[in-house]
């Protein structure tokens, strides 16, 4: 997810609050996305996929069973804070865009 970074980067104090979900292929992890549920509306957060797996379909996979399971469960909202040059993907399942943005480590995403 952030290769350039030790791993204690990616971890956040409220993933022990989380649910985690990983798509395996072959026995290997390949994508991995955390859920943080609040209410009636949920985040997800540190979505990636293997880079040696990417455009072919893993990760819309992932999202996809996600989106089904906070449905299932009664989340009225899903949203995520997107890398802005990813956009394009989250628009393509349906998301819509905000003009809210996040920083981390000097990136806007």
């Amino acid at each position: 997810m952030w290769p350039d970074h030790p791993r204690d980067f990616i971890k956040l104090p409220e993933d022990i609050m989380g649910k985690h979900f990983g798509l395996f292929v072959s026995n290997n992890l390949t994508s991995v996305i955390s859920l943080f549920i609040s209410n009636e509306e949920a985040q997800f957060r540190k979505f990636a996929t293997d880079l040696n797996e990417q455009r072919k379909g893993y990760g819309s996979q992932l999202l996809n069973f996600l989106i089904d399971y906070t449905e299932s469960i009664g989340i009225h909202r899903l949203w995520c804070n997107a890398r802005v040059n990813k956009t394009h993907f989250y628009k393509k399942i349906g998301f819509k865009e905000t003009n809210s943005t996040y920083k981390k480590a000097e990136l806007i995403l």
